[in-house]
């Protein structure tokens, strides 16, 4: 074990030491974030680890400001806002460096039964790995997030609206050593911090948009990855925040190139030995050739779980290395399906999440999508070759309101995650749109507040 993920013991004996005093206890919301409490490290021991602790269900039932908002069956003012359960997952324990005597540990939640909550996203992948485990294969998965850094603190971004930030490079910085120079003392304060919560980190470098940047961390299994993604997201925006600057994952910061989350999945069987090599063409075994053929026919109908919000879509723009075309190429990243890698390497990448994907629900898509074509035997479709961007391959969703419509319609959909799993997160996307259109935004001033 990495001496960052601590056993039970460990944190009995740090916290009897003095050097362990605050447990994080932590779960991911329907946007991704991690929220939770701050314990005292003796109650966590005594109390929450025997009984549990509580939060309030309306924690799946916000928006992104926190406002309470109809419609959902598991929280409303009908069934007056009652408790969930939040049951620690003891595997996840580890260290959070860059909060002195800190820990933290992610939860699943229940519940007052301690029956899983299945709109809950942990409970989601957590299906959809069930289900895969019933063939004997386990998701091996990599999550690749890309951020933008200002110079402004994100207290002076607030006071400024978010207008005239000053990105930390001027220019582009793609693969630039002296771009990521310029800022190395905050990312390699992110590679080590993140490397001391038990993060295996592979590499930082820069992207094209102004201050944009990746840091890459090492592939694991589908929980893990999307349970250290959401402590990497949290953990990058504090340690900005204690250096005085700002980072946002947001998909689509402006019209430049937007933050993308390229999600990279391959499948391993119970003797750990890869499921997708085989004798077929371009090194592909059925299996493979059936789950990518599942994702291509599912893309369209599961994209609300792979872009949740109104600016997920402003990514999709022919040229801008964001996918249009639902299209798998070999190493083409015009195609919203990449195939990478050979032999026991062998993967696919999805390239349609942005940074503000929940990774929970997105990797379950991507799993259900594969499933479904293993159960359907589909048969892949000729590998694209060329620009998928000027194709005439089908189109990714353009707008959250198509996406949020093929979701609800989709029977793979109900089928792979069940109607109540659709309900809520259809709602979710509903509440999303119903609250841009209510919005009044600079474009629009600036367009009609004289011409007009």
């Amino acid at each position: 074990m990495s001496s960052a993920r601590l056993t039970l013991d460990q944190l009995r004996n740090r916290v009897a030491e003095g050097t362990i005093d605050t447990v994080v206890l932590a779960a991911t919301d329907m946007q991704g974030r991690l929220q939770g409490k701050r314990l005292a490290a003796e109650h966590f021991l005594t109390e929450v680890l025997p009984h549990a602790a509580e939060g309030c269900s309306y924690l799946l039932a916000v928006d992104v400001e926190m406002n309470t908002v109809d419609g959902y069956r598991i929280s409303s003012w009908e069934n007056g806002y009652g408790d969930l359960v939040m049951v620690p997952d003891l595997s996840t324990l580890r260290l959070v460096p860059w909060h002195p005597g800190t820990a933290m540990v992610q939860c699943d939640l229940a519940g007052q039964d301690r029956a899983p909550i299945a709109v809950s996203p942990r409970q989601v992948l957590r299906r959809q790995l069930d289900r895969l485990a019933a063939y004997g294969w386990q998701a091996q998965v990599g999550t690749e997030l890309e951020f933008i850094v200002f110079k402004d603190s994100y207290e002076q971004a607030w006071d400024r609206d978010y207008r005239k930030l000053t990105p930390a490079n001027q220019y582009n910085v793609d693969y630039s050593i002296l771009g990521t120079g310029r800022i190395e003392p905050l990312l390699r304060r992110l590679r080590n911090q993140m490397a001391g919560a038990g993060l295996t980190v592979e590499s930082a470098k820069g992207e094209c948009n102004l201050g944009q940047h990746e840091i890459a961390f090492r592939y694991a299994e589908a929980l893990a990855t999307c349970d250290d993604h959401s402590v990497y997201k949290t953990g990058a925006k504090e340690i900005a925040a204690q250096e005085g600057v700002s980072l946002t994952f947001m998909a689509k910061y402006d019209e430049r190139e937007g933050n993308s989350c390229h999600i990279h999945l391959s499948l391993r069987d119970q003797a750990g030995q890869p499921v997708f090599p085989g004798n077929g063409a371009h090194g592909f075994s059925r299996t493979m050739e059936h789950f990518l053929a599942g994702q291509l026919a599912c893309l369209g109908e599961f994209a609300l779980l792979l872009a949740p919000t109104v600016n997920s879509y402003k990514r999709y723009v022919p040229g801008s290395f964001a996918p249009t075309a639902i299209a798998w190429g070999r190493d083409n990243r015009t195609c919203a399906l990449r195939v990478v890698g050979h032999g026991a390497s062998l993967r696919f990448e999805n390239r349609v999440p942005g940074g503000d994907v929940n990774p929970y629900l997105a990797v379950a898509a991507l799993i259900a999508a594969g499933l479904h074509g293993v159960e359907q035997q589909l048969e892949l479709e000729p590998e694209f070759i060329g620009n998928a961007y000027a194709s005439d391959a089908p189109r990714v969703p353009a707008t959250l309101r198509d996406a949020v419509a093929a979701f609800a319609a989709s029977e793979a959909a109900a089928l792979a995650f069940g109607k109540d799993v659709v309900q809520h997160y259809t709602r979710a996307g509903e509440v999303e749109q119903a609250a841009f259109e209510a919005a009044v935004t600079d474009w629009e001033r600036r367009r009609g507040f004289e011409r007009l």
